[in-house]
């Protein structure tokens, strides 16, 4: 996570109890002679530790789902904004975590005992979860994907309607009265001429073949880019007719008048846009109920990564203080580097006043973490989505 982001979890030992741990963070980078930034002290339950090989496996594994399920809460709140048609004041709004706005749950975060019991160990409770989040994840696919699907095919019948007279339906413009009916050799084609070509059409297309009715052609429609012409002509002829007249950049429709074809042509509009205004709907919805559920899990795993890392750090008995620390607007950096300083005493290397043994066991936690953005005290960046 980059330091960009206001929100962090940090947990340091007591010192020497957990109120004097919040205070003299206070007085660092939440004070008024040091206003940087916000404390929000919380607590975590007493969970099952297990043994160090666990939990130096729980660590590893909590790191991949900690990415995993931020990918899909900010996959679900992307998948918002676009249905909001990129509205962000609208999407902010539908942005919510258990009937909060992501600042204020965020502050106020407190481990949820009701749906986490704590009678679980960590691995049952992680995994507990990525299983909420993965079946979260499997059902926005699924309603994504029916929906995309609906509004594709909603596009494709409105693109027929909207195009140019190249290609757009032509149920709406050709008329009765336009084309030769129920004759045995007669036949009336549609033709749609760029409009700059519209007098090389009427110098040219009674001589494009044999058998064209002469004086047939008549405009019956012209946008932007082109203009519509009707042409009588003999049935047998018709393909031979299609194809100069493409030598000549002039485009034959494939147009038959059927009357129950154009009605379902609207039904199908109609009721294509019923559909795809309902699943919209019902995906707003969606997107809104299941990314309050994939942040808060989000969140409740990186609490659990806090806890882990804690133990690996500090040691048991867990004697430790979790605080959420909101930076102010551009102090993101500032606050990173006061804490590293305030806490550089917990690196056990601090002023040279280290062994070479320390030194070693420290560098040797840093490699088992695994994290470029190591910092002497448990932190991690939280992810506010709106930034």
């Amino acid at each position: 996570m980059a330091t960009q982001t206001p929100f962090m979890f940090i947990c340091a030992p007591a010192d020497p109890t957990k109120q004097d741990t919040v205070n003299k963070l206070k007085d660092k980078i939440a004070s008024k002679s040091n206003d940087h930034a916000e404390v929000f002290p919380f607590s975590l339950p007493e969970f099952k530790v297990g043994t160090l090989d666990q939990l130096v496996v729980l660590s590893d594994d909590l790191s991949k789902t900690d990415l995993a399920a931020e990918t899909i809460a900010t996959k679900i709140a992307d998948n918002m904004r676009n249905l909001l048609n990129n509205d962000v004041e609208q999407w902010k709004t539908n942005l919510s975590v258990n009937e909060k706005s992501i600042d204020a749950y965020l502050r106020g975060f407190q481990w949820n005992s009701m749906k986490y019991r704590t009678d679980k160990g960590l691995r049952e409770l992680a995994d507990l979860i990525v299983q909420e989040v993965n079946q979260i994840d499997a059902l926005m696919k699924t309603k994504m994907t029916a929906y995309t699907t609906v509004k594709s095919a909603l596009q494709g019948i409105q693109r027929k309607q909207t195009g140019n007279l190249a290609v757009r339906s032509l149920n709406d413009i050709v008329k009765k009265n336009h084309i030769i009916h129920d004759s045995e050799y007669m036949t009336t084609l549609i033709v749609a001429v760029p409009k700059s070509a519209s007098n090389d059409w009427l110098n040219k297309y009674e001589t494009l073949t044999q058998m064209v009715v002469p004086r047939s052609s008549e405009k019956i429609a012209e946008d932007e880019e082109y203009a519509l012409f009707t042409v009588v002509l003999f049935q047998r002829v018709v393909d031979e007719f299609t194809h100069k007249a493409r030598e000549n950049k002039f485009t034959v429709r494939d147009f038959k008048w059927d009357v129950q074809a154009m009605q379902l042509e609207r039904k199908q509009l109609a009721e294509m846009g019923a559909t795809e205004r309902e699943q919209w709907t019902t995906l707003l919805r969606l997107c809104k109920a299941n990314f309050g559920e994939a942040y808060a899990c989000h969140v409740h795993i990186k609490a659990l990564r806090v806890f882990v890392e804690s133990i690996l750090r500090y040691g048991l008995p867990p004697n430790f203080q979790p605080m959420v620390v909101k930076a102010k607007p551009k102090q993101e950096r500032k606050v990173r580097d006061l804490l590293n300083r305030h806490y550089a005493k917990l690196a056990g290397v601090a002023g040279g006043t280290a062994s070479a043994e320390d030194a070693q066991m420290e560098e040797n936690l840093q490699a088992l973490i695994g994290d470029k953005d190591y910092s002497p005290v448990v932190m991690f960046y939280i992810n506010p989505i709106l930034q």
